[in-house]
């Protein structure tokens, strides 16, 4: 990992867009960090510099969502999150960097056209009532495709999105969850070697960044229409997550 000019270019947006969407938007697309920072460095070098990033953005948040949260939609998707991330790490240790490269691909281009079946109305996404079981089971997803590559958030929209519920509680839901769900991905990156020296040594350099942004998404959850931000978040993800499935498979 080399801290020059190209891997700042690529990982001040990262990290702050990161820090936006946790702060503000649910951790909807947070995960747009990983794809981003992985065109340049190998996927276990992102997804290692970016927990650290993560965990300072989820106590930056902490403070302004306290108690604000669903605890029974918290509890249940947490509690499916452990078996998950358990599960995460065995797949982890198992495969190469290419698979990486196209779990995580997939993952963000997967996330993209869910989101466009929502909005042109092939996928209808009607309101439930909360469901323990089901809230196991996305909690469950979203352990291993957070321990893969950060991207947990939309497994937990697609449960919390399908009950009626405020994007006060949602945002505040989220914060709660990827809290506990980062810790308890800590111990086994630290056992599987994924942090390094090279990715502490960057992740202090863009702590302030990560913070900062969190900062701009509390405040933007109060006051910026969502639709402009994720229209550029979402190309994002659409070029990171092609170009990493490309270098997957080729």
């Amino acid at each position: 990992m080399e801290l020059d000019l190209v891997f700042f270019v690529f990982a001040i947006p990262a990290v702050l867009f990161a820090g936006v969407s946790k702060g503000g938007f649910g951790s909807g697309a947070a995960f747009a960090a990983t794809p981003l920072l992985a065109m340049i460095l190998e996927p276990g070098q992102a997804v290692g510099l970016m927990l650290p990033l993560l965990m300072v953005m989820d106590v930056t948040n902490l403070k302004p969502y306290w108690k604000k949260w669903d605890w029974p939609n918290a509890k249940v998707l947490i509690l499916g999150a452990i078996p998950g991330t358990v599960f995460g790490a065995v797949i982890y240790r198992l495969a190469d960097p290419d698979f990486f490269r196209l779990m995580i691909g997939s993952v963000a281009i997967g996330f993209l056209l869910y989101q466009f079946a929502r909005k042109v109305g092939w996928l209808e996404v009607t309101q439930k009532p909360f469901r323990p079981l089901v809230g196991g089971f996305w909690g469950f997803i979203a352990g291993i495709t957070s321990f893969i590559s950060h991207a947990g958030g939309p497994p937990v929209a697609v449960h919390l999105l399908s009950q009626k519920i405020d994007k006060t509680t949602y945002q505040s839901t989220s914060v709660i969850v990827f809290w506990v769900v980062n810790w308890l991905k800590f111990i086994p990156y630290l056992m599987l070697g994924i942090f390094t020296i090279e990715t502490v040594k960057a992740g202090l350099m863009l702590a302030p960044v990560a913070v900062i942004g969190t900062y701009l998404g509390v405040y933007a959850h109060r006051l910026v229409p969502e639709r402009a931000y994720f229209v550029l978040a979402y190309t994002l993800l659409l070029v990171a997550g092609s170009k990493l499935i490309y270098d997957g498979l080729t």
